[in-house]
């Protein structure tokens, strides 16, 4: 064989084996992971609003206390003086009843516009001590009911007259001082007459034991 039949058939036999090998590459799957970020594994992050919160009170913790004893008191005297007004036997005993209806409404509804200003939000009811006296003195009509709600209005206003100096030197909040220091001469009016009335009630009763005899 001549040199010039040898190159050319170890050429043809080169660039056939090309061929195939490019032909091969083609119709071989590419083995070579995807970079492409899975959709599945996509979070899509969540629009849903959240709850609005009930705003926080401003006051410290004493004036709140204050504000919320001063309002179940409140409403206590409110009842109690409606329930003098039905079962007193006194004249006496039933204007006293009806001033603290009138007065401690009044105070109330000062009351809740602070509290509202403020965002604290006050008792619904009387106190669960205030209950207890209001279904005692429920039971209770003519003499004895003036002399058990007396002796109560009375113990009941000095400790409101206490409680509302202490607010009215020791308040943080401007609004509550302001609040306990206009309402005090209220209570101290309340106090004599509750002091006076009580008194009015027992020198009735000795009147009555004295003519008995």
């Amino acid at each position: 064989m001549s040199s010039k039949k040898l190159i050319h058939t170890a050429t043809v036999a080169a660039l056939a084996f090309g061929l195939s090998q490019a032909a091969f590459a083609q119709t071989t799957p590419s083995t070579t992971p995807s970079t492409a970020p899975s959709t599945k594994s996509m979070t899509t992050p969540s629009t849903a609003p959240n709850k609005p919160t009930a705003p926080a009170s401003n006051l410290s913790r004493g004036d709140q206390k204050f504000i919320e004893d001063a309002a179940a008191g409140g409403m206590a005297e409110v009842e109690l003086g409606k329930l003098a007004e039905q079962h007193g036997a006194s004249d006496q005993v039933k204007q006293f009843g009806k001033k603290m209806v009138e007065d401690h409404q009044k105070a109330n509804d000062q009351l809740k516009k602070i509290a509202e200003s403020k965002g604290l939000k006050l008792p619904a009811d009387m106190s669960a001590s205030d209950r207890r006296e209001y279904d005692k003195l429920q039971k209770k009509t003519g003499a004895d009911f003036d002399r058990e709600y007396m002796k109560e209005m009375v113990s009941d206003h000095k400790k409101d007259v206490k409680d509302f100096e202490s607010a009215a030197k020791k308040a943080d909040d401007a609004d509550v001082k302001n609040f306990a220091s206009t309402t005090l001469p209220t209570l101290h009016q309340h106090l004599d007459m509750a002091q006076q009335t009580e008194a009015a009630t027992k020198n009735e009763r000795n009147t009555k034991t004295s003519s008995a005899r």
